[in-house]
C-alpha cells in the first residue's frame, strides 16, 4: 500500500496530510487559501491520488507560509509513501492546454531534488492569491518529494490559467511517473539499484 501520513508544525503553521498514491482522485482540502485549495483538489483529481491536507497558517500575516508549508508536506507524505520506488515507471512528461495556456511538465523520481521553473504571470494576485506563490509551492514540493521537476509555461494570457495548467500538468506528469511498470517487476528503475542522491 503507497500510502503516507504527515504531520508538521511549526509557529507559522500546523499541516497535516495523508496521502494514497493509488487513489480515485478523492481531496479534502482546508488550507485557508480559496485558490490553493482549488490548485490541490485538481493535483488530486487528475493525479488520481486520494489526498486530504488541513493546514492551520498564520494568514493574519500573508499566503507565504501556509502554501509554503503545505508543499514541504505534502512532499514528505509522496517521499514516504514511494518508499523505495521499486517497480515505478520514474520519468514522465506532459504539455497541459488549459484554453489560450501551454504549459509543459517533466520530471524524474530521482531522489535529487531539484526545480527549473520558467513560468511568468501576467498579474500579481489571482483573486487574493499572490501568483509569485505558485513557484513557492512547486519549489517546496519538489526539494521534499525528491524530484527533479521542469515546469515551463510555453504561452498563456490568462494567470488564472497558467497556474491550473501548471499543476494539472504536475498531477498528470506525477500520475504517469509513479505508475507501476509490468517490465520493472520488483527493480527499482536505476542502474545503481537506488534511487537516492546521486542515483542514476
Amino acid at each position: 500500500m503507497r500510502v503516507a501520513r504527515v504531520s508538521r508544525r511549526t509557529n507559522e503553521t500546523d499541516v497535516s496530510v495523508s496521502l494514497a498514491l493509488d487513489g480515485t482522485g478523492k481531496a479534502a482540502i482546508s488550507t485557508g487559501v480559496g485558490f490553493l485549495d482549488h490548485m490541490l483538489e485538481l493535483l488530486a483529481r487528475h493525479a488520481l491520488f486520494d489526498m486530504e491536507v488541513r493546514v492551520t497558517g498564520d494568514l493574519h500575516v500573508d499566503q507565504h507560509h501556509t502554501t509554503e508549508d503545505a508543499g514541504i508536506a505534502l512532499g514528505q507524505a509522496f517521499l514516504q509513501a514511494l518508499g523505495d520506488k521499486r517497480g515505478i515507471t520514474r520519468y514522465a512528461d506532459v504539455h497541459l492546454p488549459m484554453d489560450e495556456t501551454l504549459t509543459r511538465i517533466a520530471l524524474d523520481v530521482s531522489g535529487r531534488p531539484f526545480l527549473v521553473f520558467r513560468t511568468e504571470f501576467p498579474t500579481e494576485k489571482i483573486g487574493a492569491f499572490d501568483t509569485e506563490l505558485v513557484r513557492e509551492w512547486f519549489q517546496a514540493f519538489a526539494m521534499n518529494a525528491g524530484i527533479t521537476l521542469h515546469v515551463e509555461t510555453i504561452y498563456g494570457a490568462n494567470s488564472h490559467h497558467i497556474a491550473e495548467s501548471c499543476f494539472k500538468g504536475l498531477a498528470r506528469a506525477l500520475r504517469g511517473a509513479v505508475a507501476v511498470d509490468p517490465r520493472e517487476g520488483n527493480r527499482v528503475p536505476s542502474t545503481k539499484g537506488s534511487l537516492g542522491e546521486g542515483g542514476a
